[in-house]
């Protein structure tokens, strides 16, 4: 399994009705300070995120890449939404 194909199974879970994931990393080689993981642009819009803050958003989606910060995604650029913000 892909790095970008074990995130999208790690944000099933918040039934998304738009996910796009960007590695990025190329973008970043011999970036001061990164360990080897990296780097991606996400956006991705859910219900889940209906009535909550942009930091209590991005804390549900690092909650759920948890296991994978810092070691395989070094940095994460996030644009998440509600349906209702499109």
């Amino acid at each position: 399994m892909t790095l970008v194909e074990e995130i999208t199974s790690r944000l099933q879970s918040l039934n998304p009705s738009h996910l796009q994931i960007e590695d990025e990393s190329a973008l970043h080689v011999g970036h001061a300070g990164n360990g080897g993981g990296s780097h991606f642009k996400l956006k991705i819009t859910s219900s889940h995120f209906s009535e909550k803050s942009q930091i209590m958003r991005h804390r549900i989606i690092y909650q759920a890449l948890a296991e994978l910060i810092p070691s395989k995604i070094h940095a994460l650029s996030i644009k998440a939404m509600a349906p209702e913000e499109l």
